[in-house]
């Protein structure tokens, strides 16, 4: 066998794994990963420093946005319903005490809806009512979940 020809197989068979390791997640496996849909590479390169699993960080990389790259960053949305239930409050201190407060108060545009069974889900809405993205909310804190709303849903 021809040295070239192992070597162009080798390679064919590098670039196909390199291109497949560096391809984009859908969205939807990326939440199913544990990731946000407005994850910043930054952030990724980070992960490093703490010697993060190499898959992890891969898994990361393929789910990020670069900084300036995407307007789903800047992207805001016409109304959001944070589901929960209200049996399952207690298990979430911080959605808790968030649900509880004033603050669902300064956005008008947020429902809060108490759903049999269900752990904290944010699901953010178009102008037509149609769910764009959902979030599992169950690590946030009560500071995460308003300045994500304050930065992510249309000022009334």
């Amino acid at each position: 066998m021809d040295w070239r020809v192992s070597l162009s197989s080798f390679l064919s068979l590098f670039f196909t794994l390199f291109h497949l390791s560096s391809s984009k997640l859908t969205p939807e496996k990326c939440r199913e990963l544990g990731f946000s849909s407005n994850l910043l590479c930054g952030s990724c390169d980070e992960l490093v420093q703490f010697k993060m699993d190499q898959q992890f960080v891969d898994n990361c990389r393929s789910c990020c946005h670069e900084e300036g790259e995407s307007q789903a960053a800047s992207k805001r949305f016409a109304s959001a319903t944070l589901e929960v239930c209200n049996c399952k409050l207690g298990r979430f201190p911080q959605i808790q005490a968030f649900v509880r407060s004033e603050k669902p108060d300064k956005f008008p545009n947020l429902r809060i809806e108490f759903v049999r069974g269900a752990d904290p889900i944010l699901k953010l809405h178009s102008e037509d009512g149609s769910v764009q993205e959902e979030l599992s909310i169950e690590k946030w804190n009560t500071d995460s979940v308003e300045e994500f709303l304050t930065e992510k849903l249309q000022v009334s």
